[in-house]
């Protein structure tokens, strides 16, 4: 596979008969994808948790009340105990994987720290696990019709509703998600 049809920086869209339970109706950042494969963040899933339920586990405390209150995600089935923030700026952390020139996602504890005394980066979606596809993985799902793919807009992922997200990805790509059919053909 060409490094150009990589979809590093880009959504994916799951289709409407992506029967999946964890992906049905998700919108994917991916944040890294290569002939290894490739790892992403569900935005659009959130949990039944709050920030400050992080750091409370963390023994931090916010000193914003905003801050506290942003929900946490299921960024994905693999390693779900496991926490990562999408952020922009990129800033300077310990574990920063860079997606682009001012997108990051970092996977330590010192962004966490920042972010409960106000210091993080100014916009971030938590994530609790993510989604992997081991090589060749993923591109066998987009052959069997299974995801959308199209460039990433910060714009979804930190502005918009997280109930509006999955349409606000396809609408991107001039589709609207609604009028398509859950079954999947090939011509």
């Amino acid at each position: 596979m060409a490094e150009s049809s990589y979809l590093t920086n880009h959504f994916l869209i799951a289709m409407p008969g992506l029967a999946d339970p964890n992906f049905f109706h998700t919108v994917t950042f991916i944040c890294e994808h290569d002939a290894d494969g490739a790892m992403g963040l569900v935005i659009n899933r959130p949990l039944d948790m709050r920030l400050d339920d992080v750091f409370e586990h963390m023994q931090l405390e916010a000193s914003d009340p905003f801050i506290a209150d942003l929900p946490v995600y299921q960024g994905g089935p693999v390693q779900p105990e496991r926490g990562f923030i999408l952020h922009q700026p990129l800033g300077q952390w310990e574990a920063t994987m860079q997606v682009t020139e001012d997108t990051g996602v970092t996977a330590s504890q010192d962004i966490l720290a920042a972010m409960a005394e106000g210091r993080g980066p100014s916009r971030a979606l938590v994530a609790l696990g993510y989604a992997g596809w081991g090589a060749g993985q993923l591109e066998h799902e987009m052959a069997e019709n299974a995801w959308l793919s199209g460039p990433a807009d910060p714009r979804v992922i930190f502005d918009t509703p997280v109930e509006k997200r999955w349409e606000a990805a396809a609408a991107l790509i001039g589709v609207d998600v609604k009028l398509l059919s859950g079954d999947a053909g090939h011509a």
